[in-house]
């Protein structure tokens, strides 16, 4: 357990065995009683880690971070990106500089002011960390007291995305301990496999713009975390927790005068990884005969009673710039048996495989049960391990000791590049070992293709070549729903991003 109490201008180090705590003065307010202003959120994982300069944290320790730190630039609802700690920036003809001039006055959570130097600092420290998009940085260097020059070695025309890394205090080096931002929130306190506090930081620099912005509302969100969705929709019927993000077989248990339920995609793409480098995955015709197999319109029936975007691309649905939407494999058992047969299995040679299904998160597990018995159908047995979350972080995306996995797979900022890094043949992150000479071709050249058109079609071309060689069976960008109790809460964006936005909601009466 940690523990961390700050004052204005300091940050001091109390005891390393109790929960990290927060303190900053002023941020606690006399609650308006006709308008909620603390939410309690329910979660099913917990962060990974609190630095947001570390590349190996979970999908929701990102969204938790999101509302934490703040980059150069920081993404829009509609994909689009706005000044953050940058007030604006120009990019040469040639995309090889980027100059920022850093917003004046722009606070850390502990009061001191953000400076080149530490803009420098995080940035160097990411490309340190190998964070996808900044390996072409060759340089970062300041000019004068409030600009960032960064120099890269190759043009790249779409940088800006990967430039919403955290920003963090110079010569922080124990980031998990010290997690001071410039976000609308920080972090007041975190207990492990319990809760983790978010306190309004009420000198967060949109307050400060002319006209201000009443950003955020709230002045505290408690975050539950639960062992799964059973436990947290028990939670949440019983008043316990204000909000979840759910889906919507779910959704379909609450009672529709107790909840608002807005619309969210996951921006996630679920997929049944198929593991490249064992058997029997390492043969391109199983690989297909899996993806006819599989039927992804009866999953969304049957899973997510009916709600859901129907990939068949290893990048969402929601980028529609680079989306290429003709890909997906229509369900044909008949297909699939003949891959089968090619592949040497047929009569009573059976393929028999295990799917590893996180047991925390329900919609994959529903899903794994659906797959199962559409591959019962076409002669192949599939069964399903359970497996904790740290297990699978640890057993299947780290060591890649599986064959096959349901999971959904989001990327860090809004961007496809960022999709398709993880299916290069380099990439850490390339769980499903897939290794396509074509693929990484096409891959270094979209990296610094100037022409927007040409590199749009060299993203389709990629998607094509993953397609193709059934890399993995691309399910569906998850419909979920950001349920809020009726009557208390309001205001909800939808990012092409895994984020839950706790500035944008606000309390709206009892």
């Amino acid at each position: 357990m940690k523990y961390f109490k700050t004052t204005l201008l300091t940050l001091t180090l109390i005891s390393a065995i109790l929960p990290i705590m927060f303190i900053f003065p002023g941020c606690a307010r006399e609650q308006n009683r006709e308008r909620p202003t603390q939410l309690r959120y329910g979660f099913t994982s917990e962060p990974r880690t609190l630095d947001p300069l570390s590349p190996g944290n979970t999908a929701d320790g990102r969204s938790i971070l999101f509302n934490v730190f703040e980059g150069l630039v920081k993404p829009n609802p509609d994909g689009t990106f706005m000044p953050a700690i940058a007030e604006s920036w120009t990019i040469d003809p040639a995309f090889l500089i980027y100059t920022f001039t850093l917003r004046e006055g722009v606070r850390f959570h502990d009061g001191s002011i953000v400076t080149a130097e530490d803009v420098k600092f995080s940035l160097d420290t990411a490309i340190a960390n190998e964070f996808i998009g900044l390996n072409r940085i060759n340089e970062v260097l300041i000019y004068g007291e409030n600009q960032i020059k960064i120099i890269l070695n190759s043009p790249d025309p779409y940088f800006l995305p990967f430039l919403t890394v955290g920003i963090i205090q110079a010569g922080n080096t124990n980031r998990e301990r010290v997690v001071i931002g410039t976000g609308p929130f920080f972090i007041e306190s975190y207990t492990t496999q319990r809760e983790l506090v978010l306190r309004r930081f009420d000198y967060y620099w949109q307050r400060f713009l002319d006209p201000p912005r009443e950003i955020p509302s709230l002045e505290k969100v408690t975050i539950v975390f639960f062992a799964n969705f059973e436990a947290m929709m028990t939670s949440l019927r019983g008043g316990n927790i204000d909000g979840a993000n759910l889906t919507g077989a779910y959704v379909a248990q609450l009672n529709q005068r107790d909840f608002y339920a807005f619309h969210n995609n996951s921006s996630a793409v679920q997929v049944l990884a198929l593991n490249n480098a064992r058997a029997p995955f390492d043969d391109v015709r199983v690989r297909r005969a899996i993806s006819y197999g599989i039927d992804v319109q009866e999953i969304i029936n049957a899973a997510f009673f009916g709600s859901g975007s129907h990939s068949g691309s290893p990048v969402i649905p929601g980028l529609t710039e680079y989306f290429e939407s003709n890909l997906g494999y229509v369900h044909n058992p008949q297909r699939a048996l003949e891959y089968l047969a090619q592949a040497g299995f047929y009569g009573g040679n059976q393929i028999s495989f295990e799917i590893a299904a996180p047991s925390n998160y329900g919609m994959h597990v529903d899903t794994a049960q659906v797959i199962t018995n559409q591959l019962n159908r076409i002669g192949i047995q599939a069964t399903i391990r359970l497996v904790d979350w740290s297990t699978w972080l640890s057993d299947i995306h780290r060591d890649r000791n599986y064959q096959a996995t349901v999971i959904s797979i989001d990327s860090r900022v809004v961007s496809a590049r960022s999709f398709l890094s993880r299916y290069h043949s380099e990439n850490s992150s390339n769980f499903i070992n897939f290794a396509s000479e074509d693929f990484d071709r096409v891959y270094a050249s979209m990296l610094t293709e100037t022409d927007s058109s040409v590199r749009n079609q060299l993203y389709r071309e990629a998607q094509k070549i993953i397609a193709g060689e059934a890399a993995s069976v691309f399910i569906q960008d998850i419909v979920h729903y950001v349920v809020l109790r009726r009557g208390a809460f309001g205001g909800v964006l939808n990012y092409p991003l895994y984020v839950v936005d706790f500035a944008s909601i606000y309390g709206i009466g009892n």
